[in-house]
């Protein structure tokens, strides 16, 4: 059923009331009471606020980026004056206005822009109190992470419109995103959930895996299972309506111009419109996969792109089809899904893949896959739906090598040959109550291409220094290979990975997509009762 009786848009909601839930937030660990915070703060906020309300409490701004770096807006917000005050002392600064101010600001451009910036926005932090500039520059900066993970978010949506969660993850996982299913939600209740259907041209969340320990436990867990090779590429989806045709990222950034291998291949598929899953990847001359940093170099690139094509060309590998000619398929099985990209595509242009129970058969298939350079294996449960955005057990992938996607939290001064670089990694598993839990630091695995790389993009993200320690925004997500997981009494969780190393970094992932502390336990207790 809807809310009861929802305002439309409170134009008057404080800044200060939204600054002090996020302050509650923080500083609860109990996942109900941020969920009943969150909620609360939303039904305040009405249909027409809740996309911002939803935005600022997960740490971003609508408006992406305002074209200012994080030292200038610390600057601004140290020096700004005394904000103005209602007679009752508080202060005048709304929601509202503040989403108005940051429209303004992303929208100032040309000759002067960045003065014109500067000004703007010390304009907002002079209205602002302390707190509120304290809130507002973390909010800008990328630093403000009071634990209100999309999870979280989603769960309070569903409160505050008394709404079955259930739903509002599918209508998120739809839209590919929370705010525009907050405003859904609280304006129309199920009914206005029920709206949200697959749109090519729209992205979803990909659906993710778990890692299994090997072959053994991913068919106990399974059964029967679809195995295909793990590829170690960029995951692309792959849209097409008609004549237009749009590739995104995992991320579920538009890279349709970096990549128009893949556009050809939708070009030539009898289909009118289209989603498929899948990776691409660099291959050698040799026909081996080449390292993902080098498959990467392809993205984020708007020109030479026919000159690095040339020189990297990219091989596209499809795994999944979502939608068909109008009919969408992600509540269809995944044997009923494969068929449609079969009869789509042709086999070399899907993941080599086989079926099977049988342990002695799938050991030999992840053989086959290391022997082709690729580093493992995936199971997927043969009857699974596509749930998009979400880490479940019907997708479960197995590697020669334990792996996984951490946080860089903080970096090391190098010494010796390293000099200069920010070498030595500290790295964190993500917390779903909220923040990040330390696992241990690691300089091993890296190259001199990549510590100049990360010296550089870790010098962007700093926030502050405590001797020769960088502390950063934890936005850099790394693939860590390691070879155990000891308990540690040095670190928050109990836990340390042994002989931690650098893998690859993963610009394609975001913070939200870095392996969870309760996922680090679980490798820890399944090897420790390997052992026992």
């Amino acid at each position: 059923m809807a809310p009861r009786n929802p305002p439309r848009h409170n134009d008057r909601m404080r800044l200060s009331r939204l600054v002090e839930i996020s302050r509650q937030v923080a500083a609860t660990r109990s996942r109900l009471q941020k969920r009943a915070l969150l909620a609360e703060c939303l039904r305040e906020a009405g249909p027409d606020l809740a996309p911002v309300v939803v935005s600022y409490l997960s740490g971003t701004l609508p408006q992406g980026r305002i074209g200012l770096g994080w030292r200038a807006v610390s600057a601004l917000g140290a020096t700004a004056s005394a904000a103005a005050t209602d007679a009752d002392g508080a202060a005048r600064l709304t929601v509202a206005e503040v989403d108005e101010a940051f429209r303004q600001l992303a929208e100032t451009t040309g000759k002067g822009s960045q003065q014109a910036r500067r000004q703007r926005l010390a304009a907002l932090f002079a209205r602002a109190d302390a707190e509120e500039r304290d809130f507002l520059v973390r909010l800008v900066i990328g630093e403000l992470r009071q634990g209100a993970l999309e999870g979280m978010l989603v769960e309070a949506i569903a409160e505050a419109a008394e709404v079955p969660v259930g739903e509002v993850r599918r209508a998120v996982m739809l839209a590919g995103e929370a705010a525009p299913v907050a405003r859904a939600a609280l304006a129309g209740g199920r009914a206005a959930l029920g709206e949200f259907r697959l749109q090519p041209l729209v992205p979803v969340q990909p659906m993710l895996a778990q890692p299994a320990a090997d072959m053994d436990e991913a068919l106990a867990t399974l059964g029967e299972a679809v195995l295909e090779y793990k590829l170690d590429g960029a995951r692309v989806q792959a849209h097409k309506d008609g004549d237009r045709i749009r590739i995104y990222s995992r991320r579920l950034n538009d890279v349709t111009d970096s990549v128009p291998e893949v556009v050809e291949v939708l070009e030539r598929l009898p289909a009118r419109s289209v989603i498929l899953d899948g990776e691409v990847l660099a291959l050698g001359p040799d026909g081996r996969p080449q390292p993902f940093q080098v498959t990467m170099r392809r993205f984020g690139r708007k020109s030479e792109v026919a000159a690095l094509r040339a020189a990297l060309p990219l091989s596209l590998f499809l795994f999944d089809c979502l939608h068909h000619d109008g009919t969408d398929l992600i509540d269809e099985p995944l044997h009923a899904r494969y068929e449609r990209l079969a009869a789509l595509t042709e086999p070399a242009l899907r993941v080599p893949r086989t079926v099977t129970g049988d342990v002695a058969t799938a050991d030999e298939f992840l053989l086959r896959a290391l022997a082709a350079g690729h580093e493992g294996v995936m199971a997927k449960a043969p009857a699974s739906v596509y749930a998009a955005g979400s880490r479940g057990a019907a997708w479960l992938k197995v590697k020669q090598a334990h792996t996984l996607d951490l946080i860089v939290l903080a970096a090391e001064w190098g010494s010796g040959r390293r000099r200069g670089w920010l070498s030595n990694l500290h790295l964190g598993a993500r917390d779903p109550a909220g923040g990040w839990v330390m696992l241990g630091k690691t300089f091993k695995g890296l190259t001199d291409e990549m510590l100049r790389w990360q010296t550089g993009r870790l010098l962007e993200l700093e926030v502050g220094r405590e001797g020769h320690v960088v502390h950063v925004r934890p936005e850099l997500v790394v693939e860590v290979a390691f070879n155990e997981i000891q308990t540690s009494p040095q670190y928050p969780g109990g836990m340390a990975l042994r002989f931690a190393r650098v893998k690859a970094y993963r610009p394609d992932k975001s913070p939200e997509q870095c392996d969870t502390v309760e996922t680090v336990r679980r490798i820890y207790e399944l090897s420790a009762g390997a052992r026992s």
